[in-house]
This record gives C-alpha cells, sequence and structure tokens, in this order.
C-alpha cells in the first residue's frame, strides 16, 4: 500500500503554486516522484530556483513563457493542475462591476487555462496520454452577491470549458477533470478571518465561525485544508483515476446543499 499512489517520471505543471492548495499540491506531487514546474508572479525567497517559474498567467505574454518553460524545463508535460485564480471585485454587487473588473476576473479565473491548454493539450494527444486539472469553485453555483459576482461567473465558465474539452480529447487518450473546493484554510484566509474577528471583538474561532455563516454553514464544521485538496488531485492525476474524466469533484465539508 506504500506505492498507492506513485507518479514517478511524471512531468507536471502546477500554476499558482506558491502558496496554500497549489503549494501543497506542489509539495505532494513531488513527494509522490513527479518532477514539477510551478509558476507565480514573483518566487517567495524560500522557494528554491529549480522548478519555478515567474509570469503573470494573467496576460498572453505570461502564459506563453510559462508554455516555453514547459518545454525547455521538463521537455513535455503529462499533468496539469490549474491552480492559479482568485478575485481583487470590490464588493458593492453587480453594479460596482465595470467592464476593467469584469475583464479581470476573467484574465485570471479563465484565460490561463484556456491559453496554456491550447498549447500543451495538443502535446498530450500526440503522445496519446496526459492528464488536466481545472481547479474550479463552489462559487460557480453559490455565488456570493456582494463580492464574488464576476469571480462565480468566470468559474463558472471554466468549468463549461473543461467539460467541453474533456469530450474533445478524452477519446484521445487525454482525461479532464475538475476540483471544486470551498473555502479553504490558506493564508489568505486566515488573515481574513483574523480581520474579522478583529472588527466583530471576538477571536480566530470566531472570525471562522463568521465566514462559515456567509456561505451558509459547512456541515463539517470546518474548513477544508490545502493538503486535503492535494489529496484530491494527487488521486485524480495519478493512474488510479484511470477512467475518471469530464466530470467536477466537489470537496467543501458538505456547503452546496444541493445534489
Amino acid at each position: 500500500m506504500a506505492d498507492f499512489l506513485n507518479l514517478a517520471g511524471k512531468r507536471a505543471l502546477v500554476t499558482g503554486g506558491t502558496q496554500g492548495a497549489g503549494a501543497a499540491t506542489v509539495d505532494l506531487l513531488r513527494e509522490l516522484g513527479a518532477h514539477v514546474l510551478t509558476t507565480a508572479r514573483s518566487r517567495p525567497e524560500t522557494l528554491a530556483a529549480d522548478g519555478f517559474v515567474a509570469a503573470d498567467l494573467s496576460t498572453a505574454e505570461g502564459c506563453k513563457a510559462v508554455a516555453d518553460a514547459v518545454q525547455g524545463t521538463l521537455g513535455g508535460v503529462d499533468i496539469v493542475v490549474h491552480m492559479v485564480g482568485g478575485s481583487s471585485a470590490p464588493g458593492g454587487g453587480h453594479a460596482a462591476l465595470g467592464d476593467v473588473e469584469w475583464q479581470r476576473e476573467l484574465d485570471l479565473n479563465l484565460f490561463p487555462a484556456v491559453r496554456l491548454d491550447r498549447v500543451l493539450v495538443p502535446q498530450m494527444v500526440a503522445q496519446g496520454h496526459g492528464v488536466v486539472v481545472h481547479v474550479t469553485s463552489i462559487q460557480r453555483v453559490l455565488p456570493l452577491p456582494d463580492a464574488t459576482t464576476a469571480y462565480a461567473a468566470a468559474k463558472a465558465a471554466l468549468s463549461a470549458y473543461s467539460k467541453s474539452l474533456s469530450k474533445e480529447v478524452s477519446p484521445k487518450g487525454v482525461r479532464v477533470v475538475r476540483v471544486s473546493p470551498g473555502w479553504i484554510e490558506t493564508e489568505a484566509s486566515v488573515r481574513l478571518a483574523e480581520r474579522l474577528a478583529a472588527e466583530k471583538g471576538t477571536d480566530y474561532e470566531g472570525g471562522k465561525e463568521i465566514i462559515m455563516q456567509s456561505l451558509g454553514g459547512i456541515p463539517i464544521g470546518r474548513p477544508s485544508k490545502p493538503d486535503e485538496v492535494a489529496n484530491l488531485i494527487a488521486f485524480l492525476v495519478s493512474d488510479r483515476a484511470a477512467t475518471i474524466t469530464g466530470t467536477e469533484y466537489t470537496i467543501d465539508g458538505g456547503t452546496v446543499p444541493t445534489v
């Protein structure tokens, strides 16, 4: 059972892999034997330069730089995990979102996957195998109208795109799956909980409770840990999941209340 998951010799790209669930995924894939290249706008001082490329994936130029680095560093790719994403949109509902805000959300949450897949997936098809993971969000089915309308819409678009891609390339040996996290207890979410706690005069656990209530509650009573998301991704990219394609796996502690 020690080798239940073995990625020895696999070449993997993980975008947005310097913090949170992205960093946990990079660490786990490497632990399982994969050669991993990861990306972010800048390299943290704690991260070795080997296996990292600095690029802004919200731009076409940044995506090209990463695609070129995949060839130069890995010589091709077997696994792509599109982890990069996020939102900087202001609160205030749909009326607060102008064209600039909408474009920014699409540039970060949809187009990096589209642009990188356009280059990397044909290479996977040519070699007859590969796995692509698009990390979406439960916000695509559970948007928060005050602040996540554009983010949720971008993630919904990513999910629809992923499904279409899976139907096109799965018959050619390339699996495409989606992972849909809920609230993950990352460094950023810890800071948010601490800020909310300070504003409400409570402690960190009270701040977490505020966030959970805003989501309608989390039945298991806590957010997911980054390594728990990484565990799911590692299984899906492994040969243990060889017949899984075209579907979406929600990891949210039961947050989404519908079937």
